[in-house]
Formats: C-alpha cells, structure tokens, sequence
C-alpha cells in the first residue's frame, strides 16, 4: 500500500485518522483551559501559562522517543527487517520508563525555582498558586500520556492509523466528560483539570497497551525487547532530536514572552493579563497547528517507507502533495484566527472583563496573520526527518521558534519603546509573524536543492545508496 497505492488517497487515509488524532491530543489542554477560564478566572490562566513551558519540555522528551523510533520502524518496514523493528518498539518503551524515573521527580524537587524562571514573580499570588496547584498533579501522569503518545505513533508507522486515532478519542472523551464534573460540580477549581487529564491519559494508555497485545499488531511488542538497542538508539535519537529540539525551543519561547511580557507590563496585574493572554494564543495556534501536523504524521511513513524501497520518484510526489496540503491547512488556520479572534477568545473568558477580550483578540490577530507561510518549512522538516537526515531537519525546525523568533521577542520592544512606533507589548506579538516569514525564505533553498536530486532520481527505476545526497 505505501509502495503502489495512489497517494492522494492514502495520504488521506494516514493523515485524517493522524489529523484526528493530533487535534485531540491538543483538545486535552485546550478544553482544560476552556473550562478554566470559564469557571476559575483570569489568575487560573495565566498560572496555567506559567505551567505551559514546563509540560512542553516535558512533550520534547516525548517527541525524541515517539517520531525518532516510528521513523525507524518506518523505515526498517520498507527494508523488511521486522527483528529491528521489534527493537525499536521495546526501545520505544524503555525510553519512556526511563523518563519515568528522572524528570518528574526533579521537577518536582524544584517546583518553586522552576516556576520562577518562567515569570512566576511577575503575576499575583493567585495564579502562581493555580500553576503549583496543577503542576503537583500532572506530573507523575506523564507515563501514561507518554507511553500513549509513543505507541500511537508506533501504530500509524505500522499502518494502524485508526487504532491510534482511537487511542486519542478515548482519552479526549474522558476528559470532555470529567473535566466539567470536577471543576464545576465537585468544586474542584485547576486540580479538578489536573485529575481529569490524568484519568483520560490512564485510558488512552491502556487501550495503546492492549493493540499490542500478542497476535494483534504487525510488530509485536515482546518483554525481551524492551531495552536499549545500540544499533536502532542512534539513529532514532538523531531522527527524533529535531522535532525534540523544536518543542524545546518552543518551551524556551513561552519563557521568553512570559520574561519579556513581565518585563513591560506596569505591574502585576498588567503582566497577569498579558499572561491570560499568551495562555488563549497557545491553546488557539496549538489548536489550528495540530491539524498541519497530523498531516505531517501521515505523510512521513509514506516518504520514510519509499526512501527505505529507494523509490525517489514517489517520495518527490509525496513531498509535493505534502506541501499543497500543508500550506492550504495553514493558510485556513491564519484565516480562522483572524477573522474570528473576537469569538474564540471569549470561549476562553467568563465575558466579566471586556476590556481583556479585546486586547486578546487583537493580539491574537497580530501574533498568527502570518501563519499561512510556514507550511514549506514543517513539510521540509518532515521530509529530512522521514529519510534519517537529522542534522538538516534540526536546523529547519530551529528556524522558526529560536533562530528568528527569540532575538525578535527580545530586539523589537525595545526598537517600539525607543522610537514610539508602537507599544512593546505590541511589537513583542510582532515577532511571531515576523518568524514565520524568516523562517519560510530561509527554507527555500534546501528544499529545492533535494526536490531536484529526486527528479532526477526518479527518473531511473532503482539507485544505489551511495547516491543519497549528503545535505
């Protein structure tokens, strides 16, 4: 299917169940903050902001393990090696446990510090005990979302795209369905999120566990596997660093606005509801851009499988299809956001403070009205992780959230604050659309330079893998 099937189609048929999954993943936080916002206020999201850096480095070790090994199970299925394939698999989970047992505890140990690095001496005292409240909770919850997150990625490189859709359903459907009992009707106020998303992440894990329970699953998961491989470790840590790095460098983002919104901001109050603020525009663009990536998730088995079959005509079609999809669901998402940024907002407010609704949508406007240009850079990104080219998909995914975005975070307030062109808080949402567009011009070239190494690859039937290019 993944050599011969027509691509438009299957395509669709990785990318939708990915694209459902995807979304629903970013729905575990999203509905939390929803219902948050609606019951518990503006302090309760801005300290769930303070948390947000926290669980996206958190997600960073998650990515490493999940896209590294399902790429190599990706590839290791073209080249019909399924022994390196169970490898990977049982490394897959190792890595996990591994997690387990290292950096929940350090948190934890370190929960003040950790929250004041990320702007926590800049809010009122409410929502910096919201975020501790919260933080406490989740975070030995971690296993089960990422054990979760790591086998569905698994499923979908092994072609059982709808049983990983499954598993994400499952756990959103809890959580949809606790998060209202235990905010609104047991008073629980942000523990009350906590433990339903804890619930929900114990379900979907439970339902990864039993697809791989022994005559179901195309790689079978055997306890003898499970461990550290040294011939599948390095390459699946090359392969995963780039999309580990690019949550990282977001976590090392939403620090750096937290910084620079306390900075500017009069006093608490103000950097409190700068920080509400930057809370509705990370649910909001992780909502539209979770779509962009499950496209990603489906294409990314098609090209790493075809690469591994040496089939370069193919993969450049996947690659260019990739690339019309990919910007025609980005360029919706910079649309949606700002023409209905009024609206989405006060879903995230109980409507007591008109003045915030205003400025949030207005730098909701702002900050995404670029978002239609970075379709090339995530498809490029995809495409050098598919084919184990990891250093150049590092370097594409640093582009757009540090290379470009940190210095703009830092550089234009104060060029707004020394010449009056704006306010700095203003020009500090001016360096998301600022980024998008640096990092899509910087993008060009590599992408050309290996859409014409598989043009003329394509041409032939087979080539050799001393052909590969080198970028």
């Amino acid at each position: 299917m993944l050599e011969e099937a027509p691509l438009g189609g299957l395509l669709l048929k990785f990318s939708w169940p990915a694209l459902v999954s995807m979304t629903l993943s970013a729905l575990y936080s999203i509905v939390d903050r929803i219902y948050i916002g609606q019951g518990c206020g503006q302090d309760a999201m801005a300290g769930l902001t303070l948390v947000f850096p926290v669980m996206m480095a958190f997600g960073a070790f998650g990515v490493f393990a999940g896209v590294g090994h399902s790429a190599v199970l990706s590839i290791k299925l073209g080249e019909g090696d399924r022994a390196s394939c169970e490898k990977a698999l049982g490394e897959l989970v190792a890595l996990k446990l591994l997690f387990f047992v290292t950096l929940p505890p350090l948190v934890f140990a370190f929960l003040d510090p950790v929250l004041r690095w990320s702007g926590g001496t800049a809010v009122t005292e409410g929502a910096l005990e919201m975020a501790k409240t919260y933080l406490r909770i989740v975070l030995f919850s971690h296993l089960f979302s990422h054990l979760a997150f790591g086998l569905s990625a698994a499923m979908r490189s092994e072609g059982a795209v709808v049983q990983s859709m499954m598993c994400m359903i499952v756990g959103f459907g809890m959580n949809l369905v606790l998060d209202p009992v235990f905010i609104f009707v047991l008073d629980m106020g942000v523990a009350g999120a906590a433990w339903a998303t804890n619930i929900a992440m114990a379900c979907s894990c439970a339902l990864a566990l039993w697809h791989y329970r022994p005559g179901r699953s195309v790689v079978r998961l055997r306890w003898r596997r499970i461990g550290f491989h040294g011939n599948i470790l390095a390459k699946a840590c090359g392969i995963g660093l780039a999309p580990a790095l690019q949550q990282v460098s977001g976590s090392l983002v939403n620090v750096s606005l937290q910084l620079a919104f306390a900075h500017w901001s009069a006093d608490k109050t103000s950097a409190t509801a700068q920080l509400a603020s930057l809370g509705i525009f990370q649910m909001v663009t992780m909502f539209f851009v979770m779509p962009l990536m499950g496209v990603q998730q489906g294409l990314a088995p098609v090209m790493g499988y075809n690469w591994g079959a040496r089939n370069y005509g193919r993969v450049r079609q996947a690659l260019i299809v990739g690339l019309w999809v990919s910007t025609a669901v980005a360029a919706f998402a910079a649309l949606a956001q700002v023409t209905g940024a009024s609206a989405i907002v006060r879903l995230f407010s109980n409507g007591e403070d008109s003045g915030f609704v205003q400025m949030a949508a207005g730098d909701l406007r702002v900050s995404n009205c670029m978002l239609w240009c970075i379709g090339l850079n995530v498809v490029a990104t995809t495409y050098f992780q598919s084919i184990g080219r990891p250093r150049t998909a590092i370097v594409l995914s640093l582009l757009r959230q540090v290379i470009c975005l940190i210095p703009c975070i830092w550089l234009l307030p104060y060029i707004a604050n020394a010449t009056g062109i704006c306010a700095p808080a203003t020009a500090i949402w001016l360096a998301m659309p600022a980024s998008d567009v640096l990092a899509c011009v910087a993008t060009v070239p590599p992408f050309l330079a290996h859409a014409r190494f598989l043009l003329r690859a394509g041409s032939r039937r087979r080539v050799s893998p001393g052909t590969h290019p080198r970028r």
